[in-house]
């Protein structure tokens, strides 16, 4: 948290510094003409100072680079979010069969405990006797 601040204020305070050196340098006025066809007298003009003009170009530019950006990126977020859609049905899938299963060894454990006990054929067990009950 700390170090998150240290850079933040690292890479805030010089461009605070760089935009306030850049305005003073840039202060004087011109005229901004939105009228193509008269540049002498235009019906449509405002006059900035030179800063101002220049910061609000760069933040339409960022703007439309943030926008082009997020419009290109629209199949990707699409297709996250159809196998965002998928891991959940995956997920509640797999829930359900872990469900069932568990009823299913519950079930298998119930009937377990209804059959009879297995007889016991000694220490060698049914598989060491042949059928007449000698040993292999």
């Amino acid at each position: 948290m700390v170090m998150r601040k240290f850079f933040t204020a690292l890479i805030v305070i010089p461009l605070g510094i760089l935009f306030i050196v850049f305005a003073v340098a840039n202060r004087h006025f011109v005229t901004v003409s939105f009228d193509p066809f008269n540049s002498v007298d235009p019906s449509v003009a405002v006059k900035l100072p030179l800063f101002v003009v220049i910061i609000a170009v760069a933040i339409l530019g960022v703007a439309a680079g943030g926008m082009a950006t997020w419009f290109r990126q629209r199949h990707w977020r699409r297709a996250a979010r159809q196998h965002e859609a998928d891991a959940r049905r995956a997920r509640a899938e797999t829930a359900d069969l872990r469900a069932a299963a568990a009823v299913s060894r519950a079930d298998q454990a119930r009937d377990q405990a209804r059959l009879p006990a297995p007889a016991s054929y000694g220490f060698y067990g049914s598989a060491g006797r042949d059928k007449q009950g000698a040993t292999l």
